[in-house]
């Protein structure tokens, strides 16, 4: 008789904490070790060495610029003139709207209304502020409330859809970067042309003139979509997993803008991520591992609706920094990337081989 096998397997996935990274900033100050689960093993190494960085300035400082979940919801008003009369209407009577979020939950709070024409289809891209959840369902529930106002209201138009991708959910947008969906967050550093030298192996004008070719340049040539970074998706993936976040929300998380200039003789690097979709509560929370993780990060303490998730998306940002400092550095020196891949695939097998004499 074959082995029935379970449906309640269990995927693993290698975890490790890296730094401490000095973090400056209104709402985070502390060296704070990042848990990073990846099975892009060099990537441990190199965000710890742009942590270490961190620790030998003055820090990473960092600010929550804006935060707001959203949902698009889609209704076929039959002609433009109805069209345009419904998008008048919402525009006035916006009061009204923000009354029906908090029915949904005690965190859900009214943001703003954006909407879109295109023939007789109204689109209503709904955003709220969802506490320290990052709100998926929260704001689905509120576009739905919202909808279900609308119909009653209006009772000549018809439903679309609950979701019209004008939110837009797991896929790389423009509305997105330019309206935000979830947290936007810009993070920065100041690194001493000594610092460079001696701990990334290379100069602020090889990593300026590099984001210039590389991540500005390239990525127009790659038709990139608001977004200039070598690999922002590397350390989000990782720090997602460890901390019970939705992963495939790395698809719109990774769009985001690497700056650099020479200050003084000094690198000024800075990375803004404006899709950050994370949260401390709800789904993927509840496990041991991620409890723990969220723990170690600061991440658990009960205080005001919304300041663990932003200490997370802060936290995140910071480690995209180093992640993305040490890469740039990196391949500013031909060969240094490959080697520094090769050498620790090699290690790894010998002592994997090593683990079967």
């Amino acid at each position: 008789m074959s082995k029935q096998r379970s449906n309640n397997l269990i995927a693993s996935v290698p975890m490790r904490s890296i730094g401490p990274i000095k973090i400056v900033s209104q709402e985070v100050t502390a060296d704070i070790s990042v848990p990073m689960a990846t099975f892009e093993t060099p990537l441990w190494p190199s965000t710890s060495r742009g942590a270490r960085v961190s620790r030998l300035t003055g820090g990473i400082n960092a600010v929550v610029v804006d935060e707001g979940m959203s949902r698009s919801v889609v209704v076929d008003a039959f002609n433009i003139q109805a069209a345009y009369d419904l998008v008048q209407d919402l525009q006035q009577r916006q009061d009204e709207i923000a009354s029906l979020i908090p029915s949904i939950s005690r965190f859900a709070k009214f943001k703003a209304l954006h909407t879109q024409i295109v023939g007789s289809l109204v689109y209503i891209r709904l955003s709220i502020y969802t506490g320290d959840a990052s709100g998926h369902n929260m704001v689905t529930a509120a576009a739905e409330a919202l909808l279900n106002w609308i119909l009653a209201q209006h009772p000549q138009l018809q439903y679309v859809s609950i979701s019209g991708n004008f939110c837009t959910d797991k896929k790389v947008s423009a509305v997105n970067a330019i309206l935000g969906r979830g947290k936007n967050v810009v993070a920065e550093i100041m690194v001493s042309r000594n610092i460079c030298e001696e701990i990334l192996h290379t100069t602020p004008e090889k990593i300026v003139d590099l984001h210039i070719k590389k991540n500005l340049i390239g990525s127009t040539l790659a038709g990139s979509m608001r977004s200039a970074n070598a690999h922002f998706a590397n350390m989000l993936l990782a720090v997602y997993l460890a901390t019970g976040q939705d992963a495939a929300n790395i698809v719109e998380g990774s769009q985001g803008i690497v700056h650099t200039e020479v200050r003084e003789q000094d690198l000024y690097f800075s990375v803004t991520l404006t899709n950050l979709i994370v949260g401390t509560v709800g789904n993927g929370k509840d496990l041991e591992f991620t409890k723990n993780n969220l723990s170690q990060l600061g991440c658990d303490a009960i205080t005001e609706p919304g300041k663990n998730a932003r200490r997370l998306a802060i936290i995140i940002a910071a480690t995209v920094l180093c992640g993305e400092l040490s890469l740039l550095a990196a391949q500013t020196n031909p060969g240094e990337l490959m080697r520094t891949h090769l050498t620790m695939e090699r290690a790894k097998h010998n002592a994997a081989n090593k683990e079967h004499i």
